[in-house]
């Protein structure tokens, strides 16, 4: 009864042993997960895997960090892709100021041009936004006039901006961090917005939830944030898995 909205399976890391754990996941209770493209390389990758695992969906599309990649021959092959039955979203799309040295023009860009592609196709989004909020908000606004929804994921910043982002149709995506002894702001977020405005997820390999911070993450943690989750809003786990099952399935299209 799980859905796992935002992993990255095609990482090196896991190499190993990808194949193995990939076939232990619905033995898990991992129903769904949606693998999340950052470059247009990595969109093959997870386009491959969504075609040979049921349970795996995938989304296409270019991360800031590769921002550079994006010019029109990008957006025809993005374009192209998303008519394939189980691409479900474009993304990670966005702005990451986090990491110096960036090209802030360059990045808007990449991000406007997949934003507008969204709206051209009727696409959802995965929006990654990193020290960038206000700049980030402006252009979601600005394509939410135009239809643009989504998930805003790995959710860092305030309870006001979280509501505005719902206000535009967009889910919170919530991971690991939400079990950190310094994820206070996290913690107030999620007392303040609704359990119909979340989804759950993990980016596995990286965030990895309190007991295995520092190690690999996968999908098979996300009972760790659901629990912390449940704890917050006062419901049963079942309840929390029921309720962003839902919300996963409605903002990714997936009947």
């Amino acid at each position: 009864m799980i859905f796992e909205t935002h992993a990255h399976y095609e990482d090196e890391q896991f190499n190993e042993d990808r194949e193995a754990l990939l076939e232990s996941l619905p033995k898990k209770g991992i129903d769904y997960v949606v693998n999340v493209s950052t470059s247009l390389e990595t969109a093959k990758q997870c386009i491959a895997f969504a075609e040979k695992y049921d349970y795996i969906y995938a989304s296409v599309g270019n991360h800031p960090e590769y921002a550079s990649e994006i010019d029109e021959n990008a957006i025809a092959k993005i374009r192209e892709w998303c008519k394939l039955p189980k691409v479900v979203a474009i993304g990670e799309i966005g702005l990451d100021y986090y990491w110096e040295p960036y090209d802030e023009a360059e990045q808007k860009n990449a991000f406007k041009m997949q934003m507008e592609l969204a709206a051209e196709i009727d696409m959802p989004v995965i929006i990654h936004s990193r020290d960038a909020a206000k700049d980030t908000f402006d252009i979601i606004k600005e394509y939410s006039a135009k239809g643009v929804k989504g998930i805003v994921h790995c959710y860092g910043y305030s309870l006001e901006y979280a509501k505005e982002f719902i206000k535009m149709g967009y889910k919170i995506g919530i991971g690991g961090v939400l079990t950190f002894k310094n994820a206070r702001r996290l913690v107030e977020t999620c007392h303040g917005i609704s359990l119909d405005d979340i989804v759950l997820e993990t980016d596995s390999p990286y965030m990895a939830p309190t007991p295995n911070r520092g190690k690999r993450n996968s999908s098979l943690n996300i009972p760790y944030i659901a629990e912390k989750l449940a704890e917050i809003k006062g419901v049963s786990v079942e309840e929390v898995y029921e309720r962003t099952m839902k919300n996963a399935k409605e903002i990714y299209r997936i009947s």
